[in-house]
């Protein structure tokens, strides 16, 4: 995301909905350039477009699941199929919130003898047909939006276990591979979960990429492998492979 971009973010949730018209006007840019970065920022889930507007997020928090689930389908089906080398039969494996680590819990049907412990009741419902497997979910209050339990619940619950392997996703990941969330929610159920598992997975489309948002939360690097749908940058690439990490695309 260049400076633009970023400036253009920072207005619209700033000034509220706008038109295409008044963004040109205020960068000093013709509306087919407007138009063209806020494609991108859609994309990215960073403003909402609509019929000639662009629209900050409400709360600036995530999009709903069932949007961020049809966005970027097919990378995150990539995602989940390279998952599938980082599991075995007989695991005990945590779950995070999100779209792509339910689209792994799709092809969790693979192994038999697991334990899985999630508070992503999409997730939970995709293992409920899953003919060898221990399910167990976090109670506590529900977002509604995407239908995961948050808060100081989620983050008890995975505290009263351990795992062999605890795969999760994040809102944002910027050049420098600091990881983002909306809220502190998000953040204090995932810091349990990273903090109780043996090794830690970290899965991100790549339009999580070069993205921040409010609540900074660790770094790629803190992790032991880093799943994405595309090569990530060069600089950040090298930067993970010296540290050690193992990243798969």
């Amino acid at each position: 995301m260049n400076k633009r971009h970023y400036d253009i973010v920072q207005w619209v949730n700033k000034q509220g909905r706008q038109t295409l018209q008044a963004v040109a006007d205020e960068f000093s840019v013709s509306v087919q350039t407007v138009r063209s970065d806020i494609r991108l920022l859609a994309e990215k889930g960073l403003v909402l477009r609509s019929h000639g507007e662009v629209i900050p997020f409400p709360h600036r928090e995530n999009i709903s699941f069932d949007q961020r689930r049809i966005r970027h389908a097919a990378g995150k089906k990539h995602i989940a199929d390279l998952c599938v080398s980082k599991l075995a039969d007989y695991q005990s494996i945590f779950l995070g919130s999100g779209s792509t680590v339910a689209e792994v819990a799709n092809q969790l049907s693979l192994f038999q003898g697991l334990q899985v412990m999630t508070t992503n009741l999409h997730a939970a419902r995709n293992l409920c047909e899953h003919p060898d497997c221990e399910l167990t979910i976090s109670g506590g209050r529900v977002r509604m939006r995407d239908q995961d339990v948050i808060g100081g619940d989620a983050m008890r619950f995975f505290q009263r276990y351990r795992a062999d392997i605890g795969i999760f996703s994040v809102a944002a990941a910027n050049k420098q591979g600091h990881l983002f969330d909306f809220t502190d929610d998000e953040v204090m159920a995932r810091e349990a979960l990273v903090e109780h598992c043996h090794y830690r997975v970290l899965v991100i489309d790549s339009t999580k990429f070069d993205t921040e948002s409010r609540c900074l939360w660790g770094k790629m690097s803190d992790y032991d492998c880093v799943i994405t749908d595309q090569k990530p940058s060069s600089s950040l690439l090298s930067t993970l492979n010296y540290q050690g990490v193992e990243i798969l695309y």
